[in-house]
């Protein structure tokens, strides 16, 4: 089957005479500014949304997708009932409650003002990743009494030389700036505590390190510790009551809707909020951040259109003689337009589909290669994603910044008098 003379007419005018090379280099090198273009797209995007994903899989798994608290007081009482009442709403897979602390730890070594939460060993698996993010222990030892020795010289006369303490599990880092670990004893001091005369006397209580979890997030790594939760309703006398209810969803990304649903189920006194509104800023500043890199890695791709406008202006002043005898033998405006148009597509579609397999390399060198010590950092690899919405983003952007180029010099050769061109000839 015959091509259009368009196609054909624009493929010939991409490749150089013998007597001209530089068409055939401009075309070179406007194809490699393309390519390069949307390597650096694919390789940067799929980055950032590596990142994304791993920092948001690390928050899901400490974090429940959804909190439900009283909005009337700050604790909530019945929670029992209102637990059953949340599991029941549509989409939910499980719901616990949990106590929420600002408290300090004391230890030989260190002192360290952290979040303590209260939880149900049992059911707290079921909500979180916390069982698998431990690294020693297990959540069902913050149900067991452990026994320490009691210190000589904090001994009461003729009194018992042990004790039985409750256990709490710290994270890692905290663990390291303390010098907590499994089997030592550490002091939790509340700051609300009874009141005594004119003055509130902080609270102390001795707990034992049972486990130490990793998320991978250093926030929580650092100033996060977990007791059980009726060790929590007794240490800050809140007897059967607790701050709120944790909420585990089938799907993270429908967490909004699903929480206005048990808003809804419970009544106006509950708020529910889900997981990417309480971390609403770091995930902005995410997307920006994401946004922004790929604004200004276009810049690359635009930069790079330059050498196509050059290299089709360039075309278009060499063959002007051409150009009439085609306008003379009946080629149209439109028909002159499309050859050049379809000079710049040939040009991005070859960048985007050279550029595109280039940027998956990248990735994956970098995914194989570039490695972290994981005793220094929380990752040992760079984390990649390369979403498919992205990919056709980037390649279209290309082809349309491309196709943008050829518009004056197409225009051009368009408005080109056959008369003019062909009258010196």
């Amino acid at each position: 089957m015959a091509l259009p003379y368009e196609i054909f007419i624009g493929l010939r005018y991409l490749r150089a005479k013998r007597r001209n090379r530089t068409i055939s280099f401009n075309t070179i090198v406007s194809i490699a500014g393309i390519t390069l273009g949307v390597a650096a797209l694919i390789g940067t995007v799929g980055i950032m949304t590596g990142f994304k994903e791993d920092v948001q899989a690390k928050i899901l798994g400490t974090t429940a997708h959804i909190l439900v608290n009283d909005r009337m007081k700050e604790s909530m009482v019945d929670y029992e009932e209102q637990v059953k009442k949340v599991a029941a709403v549509p989409d939910v897979v499980a719901a616990t409650p949990f106590i929420f602390r600002q408290v300090l730890l004391t230890s030989p070594s260190g002192v360290q003002g952290i979040i303590l939460r209260g939880i149900d060993p049992a059911r707290e698996g079921t909500v979180t990743e916390l069982a698998h993010n431990l690294v020693n222990g297990n959540l069902d030892d913050l149900a067991r009494q452990n026994k320490v020795v009691i210190p000589e010289k904090e001994r009461e006369p003729n009194g018992p030389e042990t004790a039985m303490r409750p256990g709490i599990i710290l994270g890692k880092e905290l663990s390291m700036r303390l010098g907590a670990f499994p089997g030592d004893t550490l002091n939790v001091v509340s700051p609300v505590g009874p009141v005594t005369g004119a003055s509130m006397t902080p609270k102390i209580r001795q707990f034992v390190v049972v486990g130490i979890f990793q998320s991978g997030m250093y926030e929580y790594d650092s100033s996060l510790a977990y007791i059980e939760l009726g060790e929590a309703q007794k240490f800050f006398n809140m007897g059967a009551s607790v701050t709120g209810i944790e909420v585990k969803v089938t799907d993270v990304f429908r967490a909004a809707d699903i929480a206005r649903a048990i808003e809804h189920h419970l009544g106006f006194a509950f708020w529910a909020r889900d997981w990417m509104q309480m971390n609403r800023n770091l995930f902005s500043a995410l997307k920006l951040e994401k946004t922004m890199m790929f604004l200004l890695l276009v810049l690359i791709t635009i930069v790079a259109s330059f050498n196509i406008v050059s290299t089709l202006t360039m075309i278009v002043t060499e063959k002007q003689r051409e150009i009439a005898i085609l306008k003379a033998m009946g080629a149209t405006r439109k028909g002159i337009m499309r050859i050049f148009m379809l000079n710049g597509l040939i040009i991005g579609c070859s960048g985007a589909a050279i550029g595109v397999p280039l940027g998956y390399t990248f990735l994956w060198l970098i995914q194989t290669f570039w490695t972290f010590d994981p005793t220094v950092y929380y990752i040992s690899r760079i984390p990649v994603h390369v979403l498919g919405s992205d990919v056709l983003l980037v390649a279209g952007s290309a082809i349309l910044i491309s196709f943008a180029a050829t518009l004056y010099p197409s225009l051009q050769a368009a408005k080109l008098d056959p008369a003019a061109a062909l009258r010196y000839e």
